[in-house]
Formats: structure tokens, sequence, C-alpha cells
């Protein structure tokens, strides 16, 4: 496995290169301490993992990802960092990182995460891991209250075929405030007609 390894810290980046220089198995075709260095030199050094922190100097390591997996999607990124926030987790994640391990890891857990990447594996620490489990329970929880109650009492009645006219006497509104509820209903649900309406709100669990 080749890595290459882009951290700014002097002292850090040292440590890495021995740690994963030591370690059978594992070559490191380059150490770079920004991405401005690395980029020039990722297509000749052919790595098959990079070992990225985010907080590096001028561009970052979310955007030097993007970069990468935009011009070498085969090259595996593993970010390295301290920040564990939810902003910088998923931006990491969406510009292409494959795993998320936080600095003070144990240098048996770094080379395990690697190893891991490198076999198509998402290895992340147990704080990051928990984090996006996270994301995805609230996002799944707050979806059926997604609709207003109104709204998801119209969505009922469209469900079960009801005209405008029908709904506005159902609920004995005008015409023009059931028109006005079905349109942010679209908004709300991104949905383009009433097929698709209904068919995202049974996903989501809305009816």
């Amino acid at each position: 496995m080749k890595v290459v390894i882009v951290e700014d810290n002097g002292l850090l980046r040292e440590n890495l290169r021995l740690l994963l220089g030591g370690e059978p198995g594992i070559e490191v075709a380059g150490v770079f301490e920004s991405a401005e260095e690395a980029l020039p030199a990722i297509r000749k050094a052919a790595p098959d993992v990079m070992l990225v922190d985010i907080g590096l100097p001028g561009m970052s390591g979310v955007e030097l990802t993007k970069s990468v997996k935009s011009r070498f999607p085969g090259i595996e990124i593993l970010t390295h960092t301290v920040f564990e926030d939810r902003e910088n987790v998923f931006s990491a994640i969406k510009a292409g990182a494959s795993g998320y391990i936080l600095k003070g890891s144990t240098p048996r857990e770094l080379i395990e995460a690697l190893n891991n990447v490198y076999q198509g594996g998402a290895p992340m620490s147990p704080k990051i891991a928990r984090k996006v489990i996270q994301e995805f329970q609230d996002e799944k929880a707050s979806e059926p209250y997604l609709l207003s109650m109104r709204e998801r009492e119209i969505v009922k009645e469209i469900e079960k075929g009801l005209s405008y006219k029908e709904i506005a006497e159902r609920f004995n509104i005008s015409r023009h405030t059931v028109h006005t509820h079905i349109k942010k209903i679209y908004e709300k649900l991104h949905a383009k007609d009433r097929q698709e309406a209904l068919l995202k709100a049974r996903k989501k669990g809305i009816i």
C-alpha cells in the first residue's frame, strides 16, 4: 500500500513518516506540508491512500480531498484531524473522504484505519461514528414533522384522491388557501407534482 501524508505540523509529519515507513506492507510515497505542495506530485507518487489533515495552510484538507477525488477517484482519502465538529466531519465525507480518524488515536489504530480504508472500509474514530449515527437518527426522527399539522392533513386528503374544491370544503377554507398549502408541501418535500409528493411523504413516514 502506497501512502501519501499531507500534514502541516512538522514534528507530527516526521513522526507519521517514521511510523508508517517502518510498517510492513506500507510504502510512504510522499510527505507534504500543504495541499498546494501535494497536488502537483500526486500523479507521480501514485498513492493508494492519502492521509490528509483538515487544518492545512492555504487550501484546506477538505478542498484537497475534493480536488483529488475529482482527478483521481481511485485514491482513498483518510482524514486525520483534531476537528470533531459536525461541519468538518460532514464536509470531509461529502468531499470524498472514506474515513475520519482523530489525532490522538494510537499508532496501531491509525495503521489499522489505513489498512481498513485501503481494503474498501470506512474507518472512523468512535466519537465520529457516534456523530454520524446521531445525525441520521435526528434526521429520521424529524421527518414526520417536516410538514405542519394542516399540511399533513391535506396530504392525507390528497392521498384519498380529493380535489382542491373537496379539500377546501372538508376544512372550510378557500381553494386559494388549499393551493397555497399544497405549494408549500411540494416545496418542503422537493416534489414537482402530486404523485412525487405522495411518494416522498410515504417514505418519510408523514402518511
